[in-house]
C-alpha cells in the first residue's frame, strides 16, 4: 500500500512548475508579438520616409536654404521627427539593453578610480568639497562680466538686476520654512532663466525653434476649436471667442488625448523623460518638473491633466509648485489674442519659457519641500490605467473634463463677482470724498502701488505710472484687459520701445483673481482629497506667480540691447 501510494504521489503533476512554464510561454509570446509590431512599425515608417525623400528630391527645389525653410512645416520637420523615432527605436532595442550597461559600468569604474585618487590627494578633496560653490561662483561671475560688457551703452539696464535681487529677497521673507530651502533649486532656477533668456532673446535660432513648437501646440488646440464650432457655432467660438465655448473646449480634447496616451504607456515615458532632466538640474520632483515644462505651451488647467494619475499623491509643496507655475505662465492658445493687441510673438514665447524654471525656483523658495515625495521614478513607471480598452480610457477622460469645466466656470463667476463687488464699494466710498476724476478701484490702487515695482524692473521713471497701471489691471482684472490697455498706450505714444517689451514680460501671466477661482475649482475637482491644501496654498502661489513674471521682466530688460528691440519692432 505504501509503495503504491509513493508511486502515485511521484506521478502527480507539479502545479507550480506547470504555472511557471505557462508564464514563461506567455512572456515569450508577448515579447515575440511586441518585436513583430516594432519591426512592422519601423518598416512602415522608414518606407514612408523613403517615399517622402524621393518625392522631395525629385519634385522640390533642393538646397540647404530651402531645406531649412521646411524644418517647421515640411520635409525638414519630417526628417527631425524621423531622427527622433530612430533614436527612440535604437534606445529601446539596442542602447538600453546592450550599450547602457557597458557605459554604466565604465562610469562606475571611473568614479571608483576618481574617488581613490581624491582620497589620496588633499587638494582634490578640497576641490570636491567646494565644487558646487566654485561652479556657482564661476557662473555668476561670468554673468556679471557679460552684463558689464554688454550694458556699456546703457547702464540703466543694470537696474533690472537689482529688481531681480529684491524679488528673490521678498520670496525669502515670505517663505513658510526658510531653514528647509533647497538653495540648489533656487540657484539653478536663476541660471536656467538667464540662459533661456540669452538663447531666446539674443539667439534667433533658439527663438525660431520655440516659435515652431508653439505653432504646433496651437495647431493641436485649434482642432478643439474647430470641433467646438459644431455644437456652439462659429460666432461664439471664432468670432466672439467666448471663454466658456473656446478656451475651455481645449480641456475636453487634452483630457481625451492624455488618457489614451496613459492607456498605451506613452505618457508615463514622456513624464519620466522631461522630469528626469529638470530633476537632475534643479533637484525638484518629477511631477512638478514635468508640469513646469508643460506650462510653457499649455494653460494652468491643461498642464496638470498630464499628471492626473499622480496628483492625489503629491505633497503640499508639489501642489503649490504646480499652481505657481500655472499662474506664472500663459497658454499658447491665448497668445494670438495678445498679439492682436500689439504684443510681439517672440516676447510671449520667451516669457513662457523663461518663467518655467523661475517658477520652480520661486515655489521652492516660498514653500520648501518638508514631506517625503511619493511619486518617484519607480512609481511613475509602474503606473497603469485601470481601463479595459482604449475606448473606455478616452470616454473616462471626456467625462472627467466635464466636471472640471463646470467647476472652472463656477469658480470664475464667483471670484470675478467678488472683485466687481469690491470695486463697486470702493467707487461709492471714493465719490463721497470727492474722488470723481477717476473711479476708485482695486486696479487704480494696485497701479499706484506697482509704480516702484516698475522702476526696479528697468522702466524709466517717467513711464512707471503707465506700466504700474498695466500691472494693476492685470493683477486685479486679467491680462487680456491689460494687453488691450497697453495697445491703447502704444498707439498714443505713451510707452517707449524698451518699456513696451518690459511691460509685455511683466503682464504675461495668469496671476489674477479669476485665475484663482479657475485654479481652485480645477484642482478641487481633480484631487478632492486635497481641497484643504488647495485653499491654503492658492493665494501664496498666486502671489509667487506674479513675482515670477516680474523676475522674467527684469532679466529680459537686462539682456536685451536697444538694437535688438528696434530690429524686432521694425520686423514686427
Amino acid at each position: 500500500m505504501n509503495n503504491s501510494t509513493e508511486i502515485i504521489l511521484t506521478e502527480l503533476p507539479n502545479d507550480s512548475s506547470t504555472t511557471e512554464n505557462k508564464n514563461d510561454a506567455r512572456y515569450l509570446s508577448d515579447n515575440k508579438r511586441q518585436f513583430l509590431i516594432s519591426v512592422s512599425t519601423l518598416s512602415i515608417v522608414s518606407g514612408y520616409f523613403a517615399w517622402a525623400t524621393y518625392y522631395y528630391l525629385n519634385y522640390s527645389d533642393f538646397g540647404w536654404n530651402e531645406f531649412i525653410s521646411t524644418t517647421c512645416t515640411g520635409y525638414g520637420l519630417l526628417v527631425i521627427l524621423y531622427c527622433f523615432f530612430i533614436y527612440g527605436y535604437l534606445n529601446v532595442y539596442f542602447v538600453r539593453p546592450l550599450v547602457y550597461p557597458i557605459f554604466k559600468n565604465s562610469i562606475n569604474l571611473f568614479k571608483y578610480k576618481l574617488n581613490n585618487a581624491v582620497n589620496k590627494s588633499t587638494g582634490l578633496q578640497i576641490i570636491r568639497r567646494f565644487s558646487d560653490k566654485i561652479f556657482y561662483l564661476s557662473t555668476f561671475s561670468a554673468i556679471a562680466i557679460y552684463l558689464a560688457i554688454d550694458t556699456k551703452d546703457n547702464r540703466n539696464r543694470l537696474i533690472s538686476i537689482s529688481g531681480l535681487i529684491i524679488f528673490l529677497f521678498i520670496g525669502y521673507i515670505f517663505s513658510n520654512n526658510r531653514s528647509k530651502i533647497n538653495w540648489k533649486t533656487v540657484i539653478w532656477g536663476i541660471i536656467l532663466q538667464f540662459t533661456f533668456g540669452l538663447i531666446t532673446i539674443r539667439w534667433e535660432l533658439g527663438r525660431n525653434i520655440l516659435e515652431c513648437i508653439g505653432d504646433k501646440v496651437n495647431t493641436l488646440l485649434n482642432y478643439a476649436f474647430s470641433a467646438s464650432e459644431f455644437p456652439f457655432g462659429v460666432e461664439l467660438v471664432r468670432n466672439q471667442q467666448v471663454f466658456a465655448f473656446r478656451a475651455l473646449s481645449t480641456i475636453y480634447f487634452i483630457s481625451f488625448l492624455v488618457n489614451i496616451l496613459y492607456y498605451y504607456g506613452i505618457m508615463q515615458k514622456v513624464v519620466l523623460s522631461l522630469g528626469n532632466l529638470l530633476q537632475f538640474l534643479m533637484d525638484t520632483s518629477i511631477c512638478e518638473s514635468v508640469n513646469s515644462a508643460a506650462n510653457i505651451f499649455l494653460g494652468m488647467t491643461e498642464a496638470p491633466l498630464l499628471l492626473s494619475p499622480y496628483l492625489k499623491n503629491l505633497t503640499d509643496s508639489e501642489i503649490h509648485s504646480i499652481m505657481l507655475s500655472g499662474f506664472a505662465t500663459v497658454a499658447g492658445s491665448v497668445m494670438a489674442a495678445y498679439i492682436n493687441y500689439g504684443a510681439r510673438p517672440q516676447d510671449l514665447i520667451t516669457a513662457s519659457i523663461m518663467s518655467a524654471p523661475a517658477a520652480l525656483c520661486y515655489s521652492k523658495l516660498m514653500y520648501p519641500e518638508t514631506e517625503e515625495v511619493k511619486m518617484r521614478k519607480e512609481n511613475i513607471r509602474e503606473t497603469k490605467m485601470e481601463y479595459t480598452s482604449v475606448l473606455e480610457a478616452a470616454s473616462k477622460g471626456v467625462s472627467n473634463a466635464v466636471n472640471l469645466v463646470h467647476g472652472i466656470i463656477a469658480g470664475l463667476i464667483a471670484f470675478l463677482a467678488a472683485v466687481y463687488f469690491i470695486n463697486g464699494v470702493l467707487g461709492w466710498l471714493g465719490e463721497l470724498v470727492g474722488f470723481t476724476e477717476s473711479v476708485l478701484s482695486l486696479e487704480l490702487i494696485s497701479g499706484k502701488i506697482f509704480i516702484p515695482v516698475s522702476y526696479i524692473m528697468g522702466v524709466p521713471w517717467s513711464e512707471c505710472e503707465y506700466v504700474g497701471t498695466l500691472i494693476g489691471i492685470k493683477t486685479m482684472v486679467n491680462e487680456f484687459v491689460a494687453f488691450e490697455r497697453m495697445h491703447t498706450m502704444i498707439n498714443a505714444g505713451m510707452l517707449s520701445n524698451r518699456t513696451k517689451v518690459v511691460a509685455t514680460y511683466a503682464i504675461c501671466g495668469f496671476s489674477n483673481p479669476a485665475s484663482i477661482g479657475i485654479m481652485t475649482s480645477a484642482f478641487s475637482t481633480l484631487i478632492p482629497n486635497k481641497s484643504d491644501v488647495i485653499t491654503r496654498v492658492v493665494f501664496r502661489a498666486w502671489f509667487g506667480g506674479a513675482l515670477v513674471c516680474f523676475m522674467t521682466a527684469c532679466i529680459a530688460g537686462a539682456v536685451m540691447p536697444e538694437e535688438a528691440i528696434l530690429e524686432s519692432i521694425q520686423s514686427h
